[in-house]
């Protein structure tokens, strides 16, 4: 008999940033370990990674990171938490870690702690152990875990869809999942992203008619933007194109790569004759794939439409296919996209987020999956708390009883003792998120995302003057310079009251005859006196640096 905590640092409540854990004991599974997106109100902040504060203090009870799949909200935090775990292993699939092994590469980290697995095969952990198990999802080689303990098993579905056209590298082994449940589970933590959507997610996840259709209506150049990691979506573009007498352009090194490796280890089946070059770029019935970066959803696309681009420039007779549904937090963006395309003169197509779905489970995948786990507690995570309550009353509606369906938020620290749920516990663990801005490493803090926000708003003004070495007297300045402040042409006036202000300060702060001179003193006071002149004659707050060099 064991004591058991199931809690989250990321993912709940929450699109992205996923990352779950399970204590069993002394022991410590880390499954998934992804980042999110700003949504552009942290500036300059590419993206958001769950604090590990809880990892860091426990580092030596964690038996490793298990990934479900390769996609960003899943894997992407691992090469900073690498940084700063650099003795645990993580563990995912041949193609999973294929992934992480670029995003390694581009950050220039060590990738010796990738650990391979191979669905249906289990790993022993001592008394516990772990059972990877195929599932359908939009990118091959995704799999659920399966966490085997003294009082039953712990379920984490990851990201999954029932779909009985995926065959092969997709198809989902409904037999194991049966035989898993019929062992008993004691907790299923499934996925809660689509939980409102009445039916299947299937057909619905499947594009190809649309796809045909697009082709077959354009006659001229069509420019598709794509998910390098949605394989099953490029290899519908490359199945439809092989069957017009289209080429595809891909444009992009990384997408070139992402795509050359995946024919090579035969995740996606493709003609070559299909594959254009840079000299077709311009041909009337080329198609010419545009990955979306992760950082900025449609920023190729963006630089494209603006005429930055190098090789492409837009026609009026040009196509822009936009191959995935917008999700949740880029409406915004796609609405913006798409009037700049018509500003453009172009036609834009987009696939409707109401008739086309992402592959993630919606209700009756989810009954499904709780039927064959038949698990004891419920856990709905991954999705905003709405999404989770909708899952939560999915699992109510299939006579679980309600006291053993878990709603939680990040942080919240659920208990199991000898196989039953301890409800005295009331646990919480200190949770938070980690901003990173480019290549930066650990979090950028608030006060540097308030800096931003003030210059944003307000702009800088910086006083410059130079003091004798000597005698400590003003011989250079001061001079002003600003940026996102004010006009300069227009304000001669207020520059020149602003230069007479920060000369009163520095002279009034220099005492006749003396060696030292407090330099602290003299930035506080320019600050203090300016920042409240800006503010009655301008009524903004402009941020202040005063540099004071001796000669």
């Amino acid at each position: 008999m064991s004591k058991i905590k199931v809690f989250s640092l990321g993912g709940l409540n929450e699109n992205g940033k996923n990352l779950y854990i399970v204590e069993v004991d002394k022991d410590i599974f880390v499954f998934d370990a992804g980042l999110k997106y700003d949504n552009d109100h942290n500036l300059g902040v590419d993206y958001i990674i769950p604090n590990i504060d809880y990892l860091m203090k426990n580092k030596k009870k964690i038996k490793g990171i298990f990934l479900t799949h390769g996609h960003e909200s899943h894997i992407g935090a691992v090469p900073d938490i690498l940084e700063m775990l650099p003795d645990v292993n993580i563990y995912g699939t041949k193609l999973t870690l294929d992934m992480v092994r670029q995003d390694l590469d581009e950050a220039k980290r060590n990738n010796s702690r990738l650990k391979e697995i191979r669905p249906h095969h289990k790993i022993d952990f001592g008394k516990n152990s772990l059972f990877p198990i195929s599932v359908t999802h939009s990118i091959p080689d995704a799999v659920c875990y399966v966490l085997y303990t003294e009082d039953g098993a712990i379920v984490y579905t990851g990201d999954f869809v029932f779909d009985a056209t995926m065959t092969g590298i997709y198809k989902t082994d409904i037999g194991k999942l049966a035989y898993v449940g019929k062992q008993g589970v004691l907790c299923l933590m499934a996925e809660s992203l689509y939980a409102e959507r009445e039916g299947h997610t299937s057909p619905h996840n499947r594009v190809a008619d649309f796809i045909r259709e697009v082709l077959s209506k354009n006659e001229y150049r069509i420019i598709a933007t794509i998910f390098p990691a949605h394989f099953y979506r490029i290899q519908e573009i490359f199945d439809e194109v092989s069957r017009t007498h289209r080429k595809i352009v891909i444009m992009g090194k990384k997408l070139q790569d992402t795509i050359n490796k995946a024919i090579a280890d035969h995740y996606l089946t493709i003609n070559p004759k299909v594959i254009g070059d840079l000299s077709n770029l311009n041909d009337k019935n080329v198609v010419v794939l545009v990955s979306d970066e992760k950082e900025k959803p449609f920023n190729n696309l963006e630089r494209i439409i603006k005429g930055y681009d190098k090789y492409i420039t837009l026609k009026e007779t040009d196509t822009i296919f936009i191959t995935e549904p917008a999700y949740e937090g880029i409406e915004k963006r796609l609405a913006i996209v798409m009037d700049d395309i018509a500003m453009a003169g172009c036609e834009a197509i987009s696939l409707s987020s109401k008739k086309h779905l992402l592959h993630h489970a919606s209700r009756e995948d989810l009954m499904l999956m709780i039927n064959l786990m038949n698990p004891k507690y419920y856990f709905p995570v991954k999705g905003e708390y709405r999404h989770q309550y909708a899952n939560a009353t999915i699992a109510e509606s299939l006579k679980i009883n309600p006291k053993n369906i878990l709603l939680k938020q990040n942080g919240d620290v659920t208990e199991f003792v000898n196989g039953k749920l301890n409800e005295k516990c009331f646990g919480h663990v200190d949770v938070g998120e980690i901003l990173i801005d480019g290549k930066s490493q650990g979090d950028i803090g608030g006060l540097v995302l308030k800096d931003r926000e003030m210059l944003g708003e307000n702009g800088i003004v910086i006083v410059s003057c130079t003091l004798d070495k000597q005698i400590k007297e003003i011989v250079g300045g001061p001079e002003i310079l600003t940026r996102g402040f004010i006009y300069v042409k227009d304000n001669q006036d207020l520059l020149e009251e602003t230069k007479q202000l920060a000369r009163e300060v520095i002279t009034g702060s220099i005492e006749p005859n003396s060696k030292r001179v407090d330099y602290s003193q003299i930035k506080n006071g320019v600050r203090e006196k300016l920042g409240k002149f800006f503010y009655e004659k301008t009524e903004s707050k402009p941020m202040i640096i005063t540099v004071i060099q001796e000669v």
